[in-house]
């Protein structure tokens, strides 16, 4: 690791609020920059998508607050009943009303700043990317120190899938802020083993993952999975308090969900319907399968060098590397459950792993640079800059140049020009 003396860290104080001015300005929703606003002089800059039509699943999310907003939070209840009538006529699955903590975001943000609903959701979604940059160089800077916290935000900053989530009003991008904090604070109480702080902040954010997305059980499973090869690989202490927060939290979101559906037997029919219309999902059927590898597939076409340099990092694995063990754990235990699920695959679900591809990247970068003693600092720094226009340029062909909205492998191979012929 490159040596971190005074000069850097002072370096680092400066160019810190540098990149998170950045990340920010790329997540500002293309709305922002309207003809008469203080932001239009600098609009010729932010790289707008070229898809800006409200999606399917959008367009069901907005229907939910928008009934939220006429009924209260009381009538929830009947939104989920609602559900369940539509579903039960529909030949295939759509978007439950049971991911609650987005939709009731949306909902506050309306009640604060009287945005339409679909603006609420759009906002939302771009203000939780920030927190998750936000989010990834903290968890980073714990992690490693200064250095690597610098070069996570650069990189989580100028990240393909991050800006694409933060421009569209969909739920993964929020999702993945949720299950970045689950995981952070999993490694935080496993340092510091029975600290309530630690303890009461990992119940809730648990909590919160299953309210967001009914179906968060791959994360709650390679949290598990992280817990047990602690055994073996002693990230840090399991405690009895520890195990208990890790099945407590998800239950009291379910209790949270059962009380906002209106019954246990209500919800279990919501998901019930959901996940089984799924399997009868044209487009899901048409672009959510493929083999185990399809994941890496797709992460290669979106950010080829992040791949390359974190499959790197996993090939020097030992015992002393215990956070780049932790991440590697953790993409490899939701990635088995993930590949696994029929029709269910998108690179937008593994928007979660965003984070820890690039912490084992970085990995990569400081093996690289270390053979450069004296200049490793500007070397590594050259290679972050590098990286970082990269990522940029892969978004403006994927998203500016080519109208992107859904992650699919079709649509990607289209935009990057591996295939020239037309959508059928």
């Amino acid at each position: 690791m490159p040596a971190q003396g005074s000069r850097p860290r002072k370096i680092g104080i400066v160019i810190l609020p540098l990149i998170l001015a950045i990340g920010i300005f790329l997540r500002l929703p293309p709305r922002t920059f309207s003809s008469s606003g203080p932001l239009h002089s600098i609009a010729a800059l932010h790289p707008a998508p070229a898809y800006m039509r409200m999606g399917f699943d959008e367009g069901l999310y907005r229907n939910y607050v928008n009934a939220l907003v006429k009924g209260g939070i009381t009538s929830y209840p009947n939104i989920v009943d609602s559900y369940v009538d539509a579903q039960q006529k529909l030949p295939g699955s759509i978007a439950p009303p049971v991911r609650f903590l987005y939709i009731f975001a949306a909902y506050l943000w309306h009640c604060l700043f009287g945005s339409e609903a679909f603006e609420a959701l759009y906002q939302v979604a771009a203000l939780v990317s920030v927190l998750t940059l936000c989010l990834a160089t903290i968890f980073a800077w714990r992690l490693r120190g200064s250095t690597w916290g610098l070069a996570i935000a650069a990189l989580m900053a100028f990240a393909p899938t991050q800006i694409h989530m933060s421009q569209h009003a969909l739920v993964d991008g929020f999702f993945t802020f949720w299950a970045l904090l689950c995981l952070w604070l999993l490694w935080e109480n496993l340092r510091a083993p029975r600290d309530w702080r630690w303890l009461v902040a990992y119940i809730l954010a648990l909590s919160l993952l299953v309210l967001t997305k009914e179906n968060s059980f791959f994360v709650w499973v390679a949290l598990v999975v992280l817990i047990v090869t602690n055994r073996w690989l002693q990230f840090g202490t399991v405690t009895r308090e520890l195990a208990i927060a890790t099945v407590l939290g998800p239950l009291l979101g379910v209790v949270v969900l059962v009380f906002l559906a209106g019954g246990i037997a209500t919800l279990f029919h919501a998901y019930q319907l959901s996940v089984g219309k799924n399997f009868q999902l044209r487009s899901a059927v048409l672009t959510g399968d493929g083999p185990w590898y399809r994941y890496l597939v797709d992460l290669l076409l979106v950010s080829p060098v992040i791949l390359i340099l974190a499959l790197g990092a996993i090939f020097r694995l030992d015992r002393t590397k215990k956070p780049e063990l932790y991440m590697s754990i953790f993409i490899a235990a939701s990635y088995l459950v993930m590949c696994s699920i029929k029709y269910g695959m998108n690179l937008r679900y593994a928007n979660m792993w965003d984070m820890p591809l690039r912490f084992l990247a970085v990995g990569s970068l400081v093996v690289l640079v270390a053979p450069a003693r004296r200049h490793q600092h500007i070397l590594f720094g050259v290679a972050v800059a590098l990286i970082c226009a990269i990522e940029l340029r892969q978004f403006y062909i994927l998203a500016v140049q080519y109208p992107l909205y859904e992650l699919f492998t079709d649509h990607l191979v289209r935009a990057l020009h591996i295939l020239k012929s037309p959508l059928p």
